[in-house]
Protein backbone atom coordinates (compact mmCIF):
# COMPACT_ATOMS: atom_id res chain seq x y z
CA UNK A 1 0.00 0.00 0.00
CA UNK A 2 1.24 3.48 -0.76
CA UNK A 3 0.15 6.46 0.38
CA UNK A 4 -0.78 9.44 -2.82
CA UNK A 5 0.34 12.42 -1.42
CA UNK A 6 3.02 14.06 0.32
CA UNK A 7 2.39 15.10 4.04
CA UNK A 8 3.37 16.13 6.95
CA UNK A 9 2.83 15.79 10.91
CA UNK A 10 1.18 18.79 13.10
CA UNK A 11 1.75 18.03 16.83
CA UNK A 12 -1.54 18.67 18.34
CA UNK A 13 -2.38 19.03 22.20
CA UNK A 14 -4.93 17.23 23.47
CA UNK A 15 -6.93 18.16 26.64
CA UNK A 16 -9.88 16.92 28.14
CA UNK A 17 -11.54 15.80 31.95
CA UNK A 18 -10.65 12.27 33.10
CA UNK A 19 -14.21 11.00 33.42
CA UNK A 20 -15.67 10.50 37.26
CA UNK A 21 -16.91 7.32 36.94
CA UNK A 22 -13.86 5.91 36.41
CA UNK A 23 -12.08 5.80 39.82
CA UNK A 24 -10.40 2.91 40.14
CA UNK A 25 -8.08 3.23 36.70
CA UNK A 26 -5.15 5.58 36.74
CA UNK A 27 -5.52 8.39 34.06
CA UNK A 28 -3.19 8.15 30.77
CA UNK A 29 0.22 9.80 31.82
CA UNK A 30 -0.08 9.15 35.18
CA UNK A 31 0.23 5.39 36.05
CA UNK A 32 -0.63 3.77 39.79
CA UNK A 33 2.91 3.01 41.17
CA UNK A 34 0.99 -1.11 41.17
CA UNK A 35 -1.84 -2.18 40.03
CA UNK A 36 -3.08 -5.68 39.44
CA UNK A 37 -5.43 -7.22 37.09
CA UNK A 38 -7.38 -9.75 37.79
CA UNK A 39 -8.25 -12.07 34.82
CA UNK A 40 -11.21 -14.66 34.58
CA UNK A 41 -9.07 -15.76 31.89
CA UNK A 42 -5.46 -15.05 30.45
CA UNK A 43 -4.00 -16.17 26.22
CA UNK A 44 -0.80 -17.73 27.22
CA UNK A 45 1.12 -16.61 23.40
CA UNK A 46 4.01 -18.10 23.81
CA UNK A 47 2.07 -21.79 24.28
CA UNK A 48 -0.78 -20.78 22.48
CA UNK A 49 -3.44 -21.85 24.66
CA UNK A 50 -6.23 -20.51 27.61
CA UNK A 51 -5.47 -20.54 30.76
CA UNK A 52 -7.38 -19.90 33.98
CA UNK A 53 -7.93 -17.28 36.27
CA UNK A 54 -4.83 -14.72 36.47
CA UNK A 55 -3.58 -12.15 37.97
CA UNK A 56 -1.05 -9.80 36.71
CA UNK A 57 1.31 -7.29 38.75
CA UNK A 58 1.66 -4.00 37.06
CA UNK A 59 4.60 -1.62 38.39
CA UNK A 60 5.04 1.17 36.37
CA UNK A 61 5.45 0.60 32.92
CA UNK A 62 6.42 -3.14 33.20
CA UNK A 63 4.73 -6.35 34.54
CA UNK A 64 6.24 -7.44 37.72
CA UNK A 65 4.47 -10.70 38.18
CA UNK A 66 1.85 -13.02 36.92
CA UNK A 67 0.23 -15.30 39.02
CA UNK A 68 -2.41 -18.27 39.09
CA UNK A 69 -5.23 -17.12 40.87
CA UNK A 70 -6.52 -13.87 42.31
CA UNK A 71 -4.25 -13.37 44.71
CA UNK A 72 -4.36 -10.77 47.85
CA UNK A 73 -3.97 -6.86 46.77
CA UNK A 74 -0.85 -5.21 47.83
CA UNK A 75 -1.27 -2.45 49.94
CA UNK A 76 -1.62 0.92 47.91
CA UNK A 77 -2.33 -1.16 44.76
CA UNK A 78 -5.06 0.04 41.91
CA UNK A 79 -7.46 -3.22 41.52
CA UNK A 80 -8.90 -3.65 38.01
CA UNK A 81 -11.45 -5.96 37.68
CA UNK A 82 -11.48 -8.73 34.91
CA UNK A 83 -12.68 -11.45 36.10
CA UNK A 84 -15.57 -11.38 33.16
CA UNK A 85 -12.68 -11.51 30.38
CA UNK A 86 -9.70 -13.15 28.85
CA UNK A 87 -6.66 -10.91 29.17
CA UNK A 88 -4.33 -11.22 26.48
CA UNK A 89 -0.86 -9.16 24.96
CA UNK A 90 -1.29 -6.10 23.80
CA UNK A 91 -1.99 -6.77 19.98
CA UNK A 92 0.58 -6.03 17.19
CA UNK A 93 0.07 -4.77 13.71
CA UNK A 94 3.17 -5.22 11.77
CA UNK A 95 2.06 -3.72 8.30
CA UNK A 96 -0.61 -0.55 8.96
CA UNK A 97 -0.42 3.13 7.45
CA UNK A 98 -1.70 5.70 10.05
CA UNK A 99 -0.90 9.12 8.25
CA UNK A 100 -4.15 8.60 5.64
CA UNK A 101 -7.13 6.94 4.35
CA UNK A 102 -8.65 5.59 1.42
CA UNK A 103 -11.55 7.13 0.26
CA UNK A 104 -13.22 8.08 -3.32
CA UNK A 105 -11.88 11.56 -3.71
CA UNK A 106 -8.74 10.57 -2.34
CA UNK A 107 -7.29 10.84 -5.80
CA UNK A 108 -8.07 14.83 -5.87
CA UNK A 109 -8.08 15.51 -2.07
CA UNK A 110 -4.13 15.19 -2.63
CA UNK A 111 -4.40 18.27 -4.66
CA UNK A 112 -6.74 20.12 -2.73
CA UNK A 113 -5.30 19.05 0.83
CA UNK A 114 -2.58 20.45 3.44
CA UNK A 115 0.11 19.01 5.41
CA UNK A 116 -2.38 20.28 8.67
CA UNK A 117 -5.26 18.34 6.83
CA UNK A 118 -3.64 15.12 6.96
CA UNK A 119 -1.64 15.30 10.13
CA UNK A 120 -5.31 16.05 12.10
CA UNK A 121 -6.42 13.13 10.70
CA UNK A 122 -3.32 10.76 11.56
CA UNK A 123 -4.09 11.88 14.76
CA UNK A 124 -7.66 10.36 15.09
CA UNK A 125 -6.43 7.22 13.38
CA UNK A 126 -3.80 6.64 15.70
CA UNK A 127 -6.38 6.77 18.62
CA UNK A 128 -8.48 4.60 17.17
CA UNK A 129 -5.97 2.10 16.34
CA UNK A 130 -5.36 1.94 20.07
CA UNK A 131 -9.13 1.71 21.14
CA UNK A 132 -9.14 -1.70 18.75
CA UNK A 133 -6.37 -3.17 20.91
CA UNK A 134 -3.57 -2.46 19.11
CA UNK A 135 -0.78 -1.19 21.26
CA UNK A 136 1.74 -1.45 18.85
CA UNK A 137 1.91 -0.92 14.90
CA UNK A 138 4.89 -0.64 12.23
CA UNK A 139 4.21 1.79 9.91
CA UNK A 140 5.15 0.60 6.23
CA UNK A 141 5.31 4.08 3.99
CA UNK A 142 3.98 7.44 4.20
CA UNK A 143 4.01 10.48 2.05
CA UNK A 144 6.78 12.27 3.50
CA UNK A 145 8.10 10.71 6.81
CA UNK A 146 5.19 12.26 8.77
CA UNK A 147 5.17 8.82 10.92
CA UNK A 148 8.16 9.65 12.10
CA UNK A 149 6.71 12.74 13.96
CA UNK A 150 3.87 10.81 14.81
CA UNK A 151 5.62 8.69 16.66
CA UNK A 152 7.61 11.25 18.03
CA UNK A 153 4.09 13.31 19.34
CA UNK A 154 2.73 9.61 21.26
CA UNK A 155 6.26 9.09 22.50
CA UNK A 156 5.83 12.65 24.10
CA UNK A 157 2.60 11.90 25.63
CA UNK A 158 1.22 14.75 23.33
CA UNK A 159 -1.52 12.54 21.77
CA UNK A 160 -2.83 9.08 22.16
CA UNK A 161 -1.83 6.03 19.86
CA UNK A 162 -0.13 3.13 19.53
CA UNK A 163 4.21 2.52 19.82
CA UNK A 164 5.35 3.27 16.48
CA UNK A 165 7.83 1.58 14.60
CA UNK A 166 8.11 3.44 11.05
CA UNK A 167 10.11 2.86 7.71
CA UNK A 168 9.25 6.26 7.11
CA UNK A 169 7.97 6.80 3.10
CA UNK A 170 8.27 3.59 1.15
CA UNK A 171 11.42 2.73 -1.42
CA UNK A 172 11.00 1.53 -5.01
CA UNK A 173 11.97 2.45 -8.53
CA UNK A 174 10.69 5.26 -11.13
CA UNK A 175 7.19 4.69 -11.91
CA UNK A 176 7.05 2.13 -9.37
CA UNK A 177 4.36 1.13 -6.34
CA UNK A 178 6.63 3.97 -4.11
CA UNK A 179 6.54 6.54 -6.70
CA UNK A 180 3.98 9.05 -5.46
CA UNK A 181 4.10 11.12 -8.98
CA UNK A 182 2.17 8.31 -10.88
CA UNK A 183 -0.84 9.53 -12.93
CA UNK A 184 0.64 13.22 -12.44
CA UNK A 185 0.84 15.05 -15.34
CA UNK A 186 4.71 15.81 -15.75
CA UNK A 187 5.22 19.45 -14.69
CA UNK A 188 3.70 18.15 -11.65
CA UNK A 189 5.17 14.62 -11.26
CA UNK A 190 8.98 16.03 -11.39
CA UNK A 191 11.80 12.92 -10.74
CA UNK A 192 11.71 11.69 -7.58
CA UNK A 193 15.20 10.96 -6.43
CA UNK A 194 16.91 8.97 -3.52
CA UNK A 195 16.14 11.44 -0.92
CA UNK A 196 12.39 10.97 -1.72
CA UNK A 197 13.02 6.99 -1.65
CA UNK A 198 13.05 6.65 -5.86
CA UNK A 199 16.18 4.42 -6.79
CA UNK A 200 17.18 3.16 -9.79
CA UNK A 201 20.52 1.05 -9.04
CA UNK A 202 22.38 0.01 -5.87
CA UNK A 203 24.24 3.35 -5.33
CA UNK A 204 21.11 4.97 -5.03
CA UNK A 205 19.65 2.59 -2.67
CA UNK A 206 22.75 2.99 -0.26
CA UNK A 207 21.75 7.02 -0.40
CA UNK A 208 17.99 6.45 0.29
CA UNK A 209 18.58 3.82 3.33
CA UNK A 210 21.05 6.47 4.77
CA UNK A 211 18.07 9.82 4.53
CA UNK A 212 15.64 7.24 5.86
CA UNK A 213 18.33 6.71 9.35
CA UNK A 214 19.13 10.59 9.04
CA UNK A 215 15.38 10.90 9.09
CA UNK A 216 15.02 8.74 12.45
CA UNK A 217 13.05 5.76 10.84
CA UNK A 218 13.01 2.42 12.67
CA UNK A 219 12.67 0.18 9.58
CA UNK A 220 12.93 0.15 5.85
CA UNK A 221 9.66 -0.45 3.48
CA UNK A 222 10.87 -1.39 -0.28
CA UNK A 223 8.16 -1.94 -3.37
CA UNK A 224 9.56 -4.52 -5.39
CA UNK A 225 6.71 -5.14 -7.56
CA UNK A 226 3.68 -3.37 -8.77
CA UNK A 227 0.60 -2.56 -6.17
CA UNK A 228 -3.11 -1.93 -6.34
CA UNK A 229 -3.44 1.68 -5.90
CA UNK A 230 -1.17 3.41 -7.47
CA UNK A 231 -2.39 4.60 -10.93
CA UNK A 232 0.42 3.07 -12.84
CA UNK A 233 -0.67 -0.44 -14.65
CA UNK A 234 0.62 -3.39 -13.33
CA UNK A 235 -0.48 -5.07 -9.94
CA UNK A 236 2.42 -7.60 -9.93
CA UNK A 237 5.27 -7.11 -12.38
CA UNK A 238 8.80 -7.19 -10.88
CA UNK A 239 10.29 -3.46 -10.31
CA UNK A 240 13.57 -3.70 -8.61
CA UNK A 241 16.44 -5.58 -9.88
CA UNK A 242 18.16 -7.62 -7.52
CA UNK A 243 21.20 -5.71 -7.47
CA UNK A 244 19.05 -3.23 -6.05
CA UNK A 245 17.32 -5.08 -3.36
CA UNK A 246 20.32 -6.88 -2.29
CA UNK A 247 21.72 -2.80 -1.65
CA UNK A 248 18.89 -1.68 0.14
CA UNK A 249 19.15 -5.31 2.50
CA UNK A 250 22.94 -4.64 3.26
CA UNK A 251 22.36 -1.04 3.77
CA UNK A 252 19.53 -1.65 6.20
CA UNK A 253 21.20 -4.35 8.04
CA UNK A 254 24.40 -1.96 8.48
CA UNK A 255 22.18 0.58 9.98
CA UNK A 256 19.91 -2.25 12.36
CA UNK A 257 16.75 -1.85 10.00
CA UNK A 258 14.47 -4.76 9.65
CA UNK A 259 13.22 -5.09 5.43
CA UNK A 260 9.80 -5.49 4.69
CA UNK A 261 9.20 -5.75 1.41
CA UNK A 262 5.88 -4.88 -0.53
CA UNK A 263 5.35 -8.03 -3.08
CA UNK A 264 2.63 -9.35 -4.60
CA UNK A 265 3.81 -10.99 -8.05
CA UNK A 266 6.11 -14.35 -7.97
CA UNK A 267 8.90 -12.84 -9.41
CA UNK A 268 9.41 -9.86 -7.38
CA UNK A 269 9.02 -12.32 -4.28
CA UNK A 270 11.66 -14.60 -5.35
CA UNK A 271 13.75 -11.31 -5.43
CA UNK A 272 13.10 -10.07 -2.48
CA UNK A 273 13.13 -13.48 -0.42
CA UNK A 274 16.70 -13.77 -2.14
CA UNK A 275 17.95 -10.55 -1.70
CA UNK A 276 17.66 -10.74 2.03
CA UNK A 277 14.25 -9.39 2.94
CA UNK A 278 13.15 -9.76 6.52
CA UNK A 279 9.60 -10.11 5.36
CA UNK A 280 7.29 -10.22 2.46
CA UNK A 281 3.76 -8.22 2.68
CA UNK A 282 0.60 -9.51 0.37
CA UNK A 283 2.30 -11.89 -1.52
CA UNK A 284 -0.91 -12.60 -3.50
CA UNK A 285 0.58 -14.89 -6.22
CA UNK A 286 3.42 -16.29 -3.92
CA UNK A 287 3.93 -20.13 -5.41
CA UNK A 288 5.45 -23.28 -4.13
CA UNK A 289 8.72 -22.17 -5.26
CA UNK A 290 8.60 -19.08 -3.43
CA UNK A 291 7.29 -20.84 0.27
CA UNK A 292 10.17 -23.03 -0.39
CA UNK A 293 12.67 -20.87 -1.02
CA UNK A 294 10.92 -18.42 2.34
CA UNK A 295 11.15 -21.23 5.11
CA UNK A 296 14.55 -21.95 3.75
CA UNK A 297 15.60 -18.00 4.41
CA UNK A 298 13.31 -17.69 7.58
CA UNK A 299 11.32 -15.14 5.61
CA UNK A 300 8.58 -13.94 7.37
CA UNK A 301 5.20 -13.12 5.58
CA UNK A 302 2.48 -10.82 6.63
CA UNK A 303 -0.71 -11.68 4.92
CA UNK A 304 -3.00 -8.28 5.08
CA UNK A 305 -6.54 -10.22 4.25
CA UNK A 306 -8.95 -7.66 4.91
CA UNK A 307 -6.60 -5.32 2.84
CA UNK A 308 -7.30 -7.45 -0.36
CA UNK A 309 -11.08 -7.88 0.73
CA UNK A 310 -11.42 -4.52 1.12
CA UNK A 311 -10.36 -4.05 -2.37
CA UNK A 312 -12.73 -6.33 -3.89
CA UNK A 313 -15.18 -4.76 -2.60
CA UNK A 314 -14.74 -1.37 -3.02
CA UNK A 315 -13.88 -2.18 -6.72
CA UNK A 316 -17.41 -2.64 -7.81
CA UNK A 317 -18.78 0.42 -6.21
CA UNK A 318 -18.49 2.33 -9.66
CA UNK A 319 -16.11 5.86 -8.99
CA UNK A 320 -14.87 4.46 -6.18
CA UNK A 321 -11.20 3.99 -7.82
CA UNK A 322 -9.53 5.13 -11.08
CA UNK A 323 -10.76 2.32 -13.67
CA UNK A 324 -6.90 1.15 -13.60
CA UNK A 325 -7.00 0.82 -10.26
CA UNK A 326 -10.46 -0.94 -9.55
CA UNK A 327 -9.26 -3.36 -12.32
CA UNK A 328 -6.16 -4.25 -10.54
CA UNK A 329 -8.06 -4.43 -7.06
CA UNK A 330 -10.81 -7.14 -8.89
CA UNK A 331 -6.93 -9.31 -9.78
CA UNK A 332 -5.46 -9.03 -7.02
CA UNK A 333 -8.27 -8.70 -3.94
CA UNK A 334 -9.63 -11.95 -4.13
CA UNK A 335 -6.84 -14.33 -3.89
CA UNK A 336 -4.34 -13.42 -0.66
CA UNK A 337 -6.59 -15.19 1.87
CA UNK A 338 -6.24 -18.12 -0.69
CA UNK A 339 -2.65 -17.33 -0.82
CA UNK A 340 -2.58 -17.08 3.11
CA UNK A 341 -4.04 -20.11 3.93
CA UNK A 342 -1.48 -22.49 1.38
CA UNK A 343 1.51 -20.48 2.95
CA UNK A 344 0.00 -21.24 6.44
CA UNK A 345 -0.57 -25.17 5.32
CA UNK A 346 3.01 -24.91 3.89
CA UNK A 347 4.39 -23.89 6.98
CA UNK A 348 5.95 -20.33 6.36
CA UNK A 349 5.93 -17.79 9.24
CA UNK A 350 3.34 -15.88 9.45
CA UNK A 351 2.95 -12.69 11.54
CA UNK A 352 -0.30 -9.99 11.75
CA UNK A 353 -0.88 -7.62 9.45
CA UNK A 354 -3.68 -5.62 7.69
CA UNK A 355 -2.22 -2.35 6.09
CA UNK A 356 -4.95 -0.72 7.53
CA UNK A 357 -5.32 2.71 5.48
CA UNK A 358 -6.77 0.51 2.70
CA UNK A 359 -9.85 -0.21 4.96
CA UNK A 360 -11.30 2.17 7.73
CA UNK A 361 -8.89 2.28 10.54
CA UNK A 362 -9.62 0.68 13.90
CA UNK A 363 -11.16 -2.54 12.16
CA UNK A 364 -8.00 -3.95 12.32
CA UNK A 365 -9.34 -7.04 14.66
CA UNK A 366 -11.69 -8.18 11.35
CA UNK A 367 -7.69 -9.77 10.30
CA UNK A 368 -8.35 -12.62 13.14
CA UNK A 369 -11.75 -13.92 11.36
CA UNK A 370 -10.06 -13.73 7.75
CA UNK A 371 -6.89 -15.57 8.67
CA UNK A 372 -9.60 -18.52 10.90
CA UNK A 373 -11.45 -18.92 7.43
CA UNK A 374 -7.91 -19.11 5.76
CA UNK A 375 -7.63 -22.13 7.68
CA UNK A 376 -5.53 -20.71 10.55
CA UNK A 377 -6.16 -22.40 14.24
CA UNK A 378 -7.32 -19.43 16.48
CA UNK A 379 -4.88 -19.97 18.85
CA UNK A 380 -2.35 -19.24 15.93
CA UNK A 381 -4.16 -16.04 14.71
CA UNK A 382 -3.58 -14.89 18.52
CA UNK A 383 0.22 -15.77 18.47
CA UNK A 384 0.34 -14.39 14.52
CA UNK A 385 -0.36 -10.55 16.96
CA UNK A 386 1.46 -11.42 19.36
CA UNK A 387 4.79 -13.77 20.23
CA UNK A 388 5.09 -13.81 15.97
CA UNK A 389 4.70 -9.89 15.53
CA UNK A 390 7.07 -9.20 18.53
CA UNK A 391 9.78 -11.35 17.16
CA UNK A 392 9.31 -9.96 13.25
CA UNK A 393 10.08 -6.84 15.30
CA UNK A 394 12.81 -8.18 17.33
CA UNK A 395 11.40 -6.46 20.02
CA UNK A 396 10.35 -10.01 21.66
CA UNK A 397 12.05 -9.08 24.73
CA UNK A 398 9.41 -6.24 25.62
CA UNK A 399 6.38 -7.18 24.10
CA UNK A 400 4.46 -10.31 22.43
CA UNK A 401 3.66 -12.04 25.92
CA UNK A 402 2.52 -10.99 29.30
CA UNK A 403 5.43 -11.81 31.45
CA UNK A 404 7.06 -10.24 33.92
CA UNK A 405 9.90 -7.83 32.25
CA UNK A 406 7.81 -7.14 29.83
CA UNK A 407 5.78 -4.35 29.17
CA UNK A 408 2.91 -3.89 30.38
CA UNK A 409 0.54 -3.83 27.47
CA UNK A 410 -2.76 -5.90 28.14
CA UNK A 411 -5.96 -5.84 26.46
CA UNK A 412 -9.33 -7.95 27.15
CA UNK A 413 -12.25 -9.17 26.23
CA UNK A 414 -15.06 -10.88 26.50
CA UNK A 415 -15.54 -14.67 25.92
CA UNK A 416 -13.49 -17.33 24.88
CA UNK A 417 -11.76 -15.76 21.71
CA UNK A 418 -10.26 -19.79 21.18
CA UNK A 419 -13.99 -20.46 20.47
CA UNK A 420 -15.47 -17.47 18.79
CA UNK A 421 -12.28 -15.45 17.12
CA UNK A 422 -14.92 -12.99 16.68
CA UNK A 423 -14.50 -11.78 20.20
CA UNK A 424 -11.37 -9.92 19.12
CA UNK A 425 -13.26 -7.37 17.06
CA UNK A 426 -15.02 -5.92 21.12
CA UNK A 427 -11.87 -5.28 22.63
CA UNK A 428 -13.54 -3.76 26.36
CA UNK A 429 -9.92 -3.02 27.90
CA UNK A 430 -6.76 -1.70 26.61
CA UNK A 431 -3.49 -0.99 28.87
CA UNK A 432 -0.02 0.54 27.38
CA UNK A 433 3.10 0.36 29.00
CA UNK A 434 1.02 0.39 32.60
CA UNK A 435 -1.31 3.02 31.42
CA UNK A 436 -4.92 2.35 30.46
CA UNK A 437 -6.85 4.27 27.14
CA UNK A 438 -10.32 1.97 27.51
CA UNK A 439 -12.25 0.52 30.21
CA UNK A 440 -15.21 -1.55 30.50
CA UNK A 441 -15.93 -0.53 26.48
CA UNK A 442 -15.06 3.09 27.18
CA UNK A 443 -12.37 5.17 25.85
CA UNK A 444 -10.29 6.56 28.84
CA UNK A 445 -8.88 10.33 27.65
CA UNK A 446 -6.68 12.53 29.30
Amino acid sequence: MKRLAPTALLALACTAAVADDEPAAPAPGASAAVQVLHCGRMFDAPAGRLRGEASIVVRGDRIESVQAGAIATPAGATVIDLADATCLPGLIDTHTHLTFETSPTGYTDQFRWNVADYAIRSTVYAARTLQAGFTTVRNLGDGSGESIALRNAINAGIVPGPRIFTAGSAIGSTGGHADGSDGYRKDLAGDPGPKDGIINGPDDAWKAVRQHYKDGADAIKIMPSGGVLDESASADNPQMTLEEIRAVVAAAHDYGFTVAAHAHGAEGIRRAVVGGVDSIEHGTFMDDADMKLMKEHGTWYVPTIIAGRYVAEKAAVPGYYPPQVAAKARQVGPVIQGTAGRAYRAGVKIAFGTDSAVYPHGDNAREFAYMVEAGMPAAYALQAATTHAAELLKQAKDLGSIEAGKYADVVAVAGNPLEDIAAMQKVGFVMKAGQVWRRDGHEITP
